[in-house]
């Protein structure tokens, strides 16, 4: 491919530049695709459990995953297996967009945290149905200048 050898004349020409960039760049690991993530049970249990986690963080505000395991055990959330079956149903609802992860970096330790979106208002519902404006009468245009072409 023209990639790799452009990739090989640039290191060993010495200039750095494009070739490293490649190269580390292509050496980099995928991020997984929580989108596709597999909850390990069926859907309809899958839905529950997550309802059940989305509750127990929504009202405890946002927890670290050992923080949500001992609330889940707690809390007795049925379906659950092991913490590692509770991080897979985790990203499972990121992907779903039912969670949001963000990062606390405190010094040079970080804390990942787990928390429910925020709720937008439901505006819509509230003003009812939207009405028809109909325009009965032409626009005026009273003040504007014709053109003669």
């Amino acid at each position: 491919m023209w990639l790799t050898g452009m990739v090989k004349n640039s290191i060993k020409g010495g200039n750095g530049g494009v070739g490293n960039l490649l190269v580390r760049y292509m050496s980099r690991s995928r991020a997984v695709n929580v989108r596709k993530m597999n909850p390990k049970v069926p859907i309809p249990e899958a839905n529950c459990i997550a309802s059940s986690l989305y509750d127990l963080i929504k009202q405890h505000g946002p927890l670290t995953i050992p923080n949500t395991w001992i609330h889940a055990k707690e809390a007795g959330i049925g379906g659950l297996h092991s913490k590692t079956h509770m991080k897979i149903m985790l990203k499972w609802m990121r992907g779903r967009q039912m969670l949001k992860l963000f990062c606390n970096q405190v010094g040079s330790s970080k804390k990942f945290l787990h928390c429910t979106l925020p709720e937008e208002p439901q505006t819509d519902l509230l003003k009812g149905p939207p009405q028809l404006e109909l325009q009965t009468k032409k626009p005026s245009t009273k003040g504007k200048k014709k053109t003669k072409k």
